[in-house]
């Protein structure tokens, strides 16, 4: 039988992914399974958005521009426009969701073997995208006891070698919450600056910030257009996974240039998610205010049941739709695995993320797990309610 090719022998498993197969198994026995590992909103997407695919007149579904359809673009600087974010139309390539910005970006600025840094716990699929471009992640571990805040500048320091091309941050952090400061992000700026480096920053979770915090875009920084590459994705900004379009963007015309061609190679972003995207720009604000609000009462829920629980703690993010939390085990792929295999409350049980697939430092994230907390409060509530049971009479507590 041929073989199967290196690549494809490292590329990693999605730790969100991985125990569908136990959680179908539950299903089949009946086990109701709540679903707390996968970042899938069940916010309904805006009518505005989907009115626009209702009502596509168009005769034949056509080949976009490999950057993206023009109107589509246009509309997105004015989004930007209103974060504060000056672009023009041909600082922005529409990709099949963040996922393809990421992989051109990658793709655009780094050589096979060369150094991506990046803070962890992170998102898992940077690992996936990496393995698929050759390049090595150099991971910065971030602490829970001070809420994943950004490691200090002399850690990344410590790494840099004439390998390193970029780091690369998400913010507000999947899988972690965080939501990094201007301090941050201008200290990630200099350091980019100082060692000739590009700064990604997934800002996918934008529109998901709590309390009187403030997001500031790596776009926001100064004197370093050249550095910056924005990715970002509108699958979570109007609870529209399944629409695949994402964006990359910089100012940097060279790097735009070079990543016109990865576009042009996949020929074009799926047309219908752009009519939708670009209609979903006009959804009302009172659609996010009532999304906000929602989100910080199932956050408040998750947060306050886990820190009551015996041994377990999680901090309190202000950003995304996360939470890692650390619980009193020392197997969290054991802990996942078992909840679904051998556990349920009056028929019914949980599946997390084991937060090991978020960390690429080997022995990481063992006492920890993500949590997406995008059900209803009644869910969350109940959710909670069997992890705290069955952390009772787990036989893999500390």
């Amino acid at each position: 039988m041929p073989g199967i090719s290196i690549k494809g022998q490292n590329m990693p498993a999605s730790p969100i992914r991985k125990l569908v197969p136990y959680a179908d198994a539950a299903k089949k026995r009946g086990v109701k399974v709540y679903h707390l590992n996968i970042g899938q909103p069940d916010i309904p997407t805006p009518d505005v958005a989907l009115n626009a695919i209702r009502n596509f007149d168009q005769k034949v579904v056509e080949y976009s521009h490999s950057a993206g359809i023009l109107s589509y673009r246009q509309s997105l600087v004015k989004y930007y426009e209103k974060n504060n974010i000056h672009l023009t139309a041909d600082d922005i390539i529409v990709t099949a969701g963040g996922s393809e910005a990421i992989l051109i970006a990658i793709s655009t600025i780094m050589d096979p073997n060369d150094e991506l840094i990046i803070p962890e716990p992170f998102y898992a699929n940077y690992n996936g995208f990496s393995v698929n471009a050759g390049v090595k992640v150099i991971p910065i571990p971030s602490s829970i006891d001070n809420g994943f805040a950004l490691p200090p500048i002399s850690e990344f320091e410590k790494v840099i070698t004439p390998k390193t091309k970029a780091i690369m941050v998400c913010n507000p952090n999947n899988p972690t919450g965080y939501l990094y400061s201007k301090d941050e992000i201008e200290s990630l700026g200099k350091l980019a600056k100082k060692h000739n480096l590009y700064l990604l920053a997934d800002e996918v979770y934008r529109e998901f910030i709590y309390g009187d915090a403030k997001h500031f875009s790596v776009m926001h920084l100064e004197g370093v257009d050249d550095h910056c590459i924005l990715v970002d994705s509108v699958s979570k900004r109007y609870s529209a996974c399944g629409f695949r379009i994402g964006a990359m963007i910089s100012k940097n015309k060279e790097v735009m240039q070079v990543a016109m061609k990865f576009a042009q190679a996949r020929l074009s972003p799926p047309t219908f998610g752009q009519v939708a995207s670009e209609a979903a720009i006009d959804t009302p604000e009172s659609y996010f205010i009532e999304v906000i609000n929602e989100y910080v009462a199932r956050r408040n829920v998750v947060v306050e049941a886990i820190n009551k629980m015996d041994g377990a703690f999680c901090p309190n993010p202000q950003g995304a739709f996360y939470v890692v939390a650390r619980l009193p085990i020392t197997d969290s792929d054991h802990f996942c695995q078992w909840l679904l295999e051998d556990y349920n409350l009056n028929g019914e049980t949980v599946m997390l993320a084991p937060a090991t697939g978020f960390y690429s430092t080997a022995g990481m994230g063992k006492d920890e797990v993500r949590i997406s907390y995008v059900l209803k409060i009644s869910d969350l509530k109940r959710s909670m309610e069997i992890i705290e049971a069955a952390l009772k009479v787990y036989q893999g507590r500390k």
